[in-house]
């Protein structure tokens, strides 16, 4: 991409962040929109252009505004007023999109479950947001029938039926949310700075978080989404198998169409071997993924609709360099739009010049520092500030804070003050921690390296676990690999140790001198695990706690365990192991 080019789409950018919006041939203040209108809109100027498609369902834009007044209407009938929080735990269906408009109508706040959580974390979940009702897709009572005595909120429990698990005993709403009535409901218009959603952290660490998602915040976003990275018009259709419960799904799926009228295509779940009988079948022109998503399509065998379809452009984050080049190169998907950006984050960024393995240029009022990778504890200098680190090295990324990148924090306050970096550079400043360790190169690129505590250090060297992880991904028969440091008695510091899932029996010999030829000694993974199945996030994201407890120890872990002895990688038994753990034998 050209400096012209660069320059426009930069243009562009600065554009969509600003505080307007166009009505037609109007220009109306920024703060004057919610999501809620802007649906209102499209229903007056669009009433049936297509809205959102799911499954064998067509919804045009009047059908859309119609039933989230049916579910404004409900709502309202139970009591729920503005600022009230509803929670929706749900697959992907219609009906969560026209639930969370209705909310926004009555300026109530949505709080999107986690769909993969249960037990204590799920009822943290719902206590911390608040909820004063939950709306349980019946698919998802199992894991919710056990942690309802557990709510401290004393929440009305509704059960919205998918069509397929039956909820006997419970009050399953679907008819009566059918039989309210259509029109418009009259509410108070909420302010910008109103909260319109809570979306949860990943919880790869720790229990999930409830971000506070203000009005202000998703128009933004939405806004980025559909002018910048998706150049979105009507004519578009956007495919989405990412979960509504994330900021993905939400602001480059469902609000770019909000913003630009284009088409929503909603799958309930993720499926790789459906895929590309979705986008073809939908006629989608644009993709929003996660980057291993993009990954497990590459692992599937050829589908007679990976070249027929019509997707010109994919958005999202994550795709590490190794995938990108072939993604692009086998399914013929033209633009790649990879973005930074967490969903309570003030620092987002974008890669528009389609360049593999970064996430974009570094903007004013963003910085990379040095840090103990480890801990992520910024490094001062002796008057106490922050210094930035140099092209080539590795820092923690961070994002100044004020009026117009905010930082709208957490449900919990406490939470919240733990993200705040003060006195950074001069007195009184305040940035955003983004807890990531960004690589700063030439000219401002800055590609991913790895989340603050995923960084381990071994022999006096820090290891990168996404930097390795990406070494062992191109290794023969390896599919994908999961990174992590573990103890080892007696050493210091923590030895690589990875879970693998390979595409059949994996020659560990051939494995071995691979890592042997790519990797130098304190990046070799001492210990390997051979997995069927990785465990993740419901958004992809490798989740690396889980394995760290579990470690190398046969008694805890049912599938396959080897330890890198001298050259080669040979089994753990119970006797290796407890030679292991006594500190007798180890990685050195």
């Amino acid at each position: 991409m050209g400096i012209k080019e660069r320059a426009r789409l930069g243009l562009q950018t600065a554009r969509s962040v600003a505080l307007v919006f166009s009505d037609g041939d109007r220009f109306l203040p920024f703060g004057r929109w919610t999501g809620a209108r802007l649906l209102e809109r499209n229903a007056d100027t669009r009433p049936f252009g297509a809205a959102l498609l799911f499954e064998g369902e067509r919804y045009g834009w009047r059908d859309v505004d119609e039933r989230a007044n049916q579910w404004a209407a409900f709502f309202a009938s139970e009591g729920i007023a503005g600022g009230d929080v509803v929670a929706l735990l749900m697959d992907n269906r219609p009906d969560f999109v026209f639930a969370m408009m209705g909310i926004n109508k009555l300026g109530a706040i949505s709080a999107f479950i986690n769909t993969n959580l249960a037990g204590k974390p799920l009822a943290h979940a719902v206590n911390i947001a608040g909820a004063r009702v939950v709306v349980v897709g019946s698919e998802h009572l199992g894991a919710f029938a056990p942690i309802e005595d557990a709510l401290t909120t004393s929440p009305r429990v509704l059960v919205h039926h998918d069509g397929e698990h039956d909820a006997p005993g419970r009050r399953v709403v679907n008819d009566e949310v059918r039989k309210c009535a259509w029109y418009r409901v009259e509410r108070g218009r909420p302010r910008t700075s109103d909260p319109m959603c809570y979306i949860f952290t990943s919880g790869t660490t720790g229990l999930p978080k409830p971000a506070v998602i203000t009005n202000q915040r998703y128009q933004m976003a939405m806004t980025v989404f559909s002018r910048v990275a998706h150049e979105a018009t009507p004519d578009d259709v956007i495919y989405v198998a990412l979960p509504l419960y994330h900021a993905n799904a939400q602001w480059a799926g469902w609000g770019a169409c909000l913003h630009s009228g284009a088409t929503l295509a909603l799958r309930r779940r993720f499926s790789a071997t459906q895929f590309w009988d979705d986008v073809n079948r939908f006629g989608a022109t644009r993709f929003v993924y996660i980057g291993e998503l993009c990954r497990y399509l590459l692992n599937q065998p050829p589908h007679p609709g990976e070249r027929t379809h019509r997707l010109v452009s994919g958005t999202g984050n994550g795709l590490r360099a190794d995938v990108w080049s072939r993604f692009v190169e086998r399914f013929g998907v033209s633009l790649i739009r990879e973005f930074y950006g967490s969903t309570e984050g003030n620092a987002p960024i974008f890669n528009l010049d389609g360049r593999p393995g970064m996430v974009g240029v570094k903007r004013f009022g963003q910085a990379v520092i040095r840090s103990n990778p480890t801990t992520g504890e910024p490094i001062r200098d002796a008057r106490g500030r922050c210094v930035e680190v140099e092209a080539g090295e590795t820092g923690l990324f961070i994002g100044r804070i004020n009026a117009v990148t905010r930082f709208d924090g957490y449900v919990d306050a406490r939470e919240t003050q733990k993200k705040v970096l003060t006195d950074v550079f001069k007195a009184g400043d305040t940035w955003f921690n983004t807890g990531d360790l960004m690589t700063l190169h030439e000219d401002g690129w800055l590609s991913f390296a790895d989340r603050v505590g995923d960084t381990f250090r071994w022999r006096g060297e820090n290891v990168s676990t996404s930097e390795v992880a990406e070494v062992l991904n191109g290794a023969p028969g390896v599919l994908e690999s999961n990174v992590y440091g573990v103890l080892v008695p007696g050493q210091e510091g923590r030895v690589g140790m990875a879970s693998v899932i390979t595409s059949g029996d994996l020659d560990l010999e051939a494995f071995a001198g691979f890592v042997a030829g790519a990797l130098p000694t304190y990046q070799r993974p001492a210990f390997l695990r051979l997995t069927s199945q990785m465990k993740t996030t419901g958004t992809f994201k490798h989740v690396k706690g889980d394995y760290r407890e579990e470690g190398y120890d046969p008694a805890k872990v049912a599938d396959p365990l080897y330890y890198l002895d001298g050259d080669r990688y040979v089994p753990i038994d119970a006797s290796l192991y407890a030679r292991l753990a006594s500190g007798d034998i180890g990685p050195r």
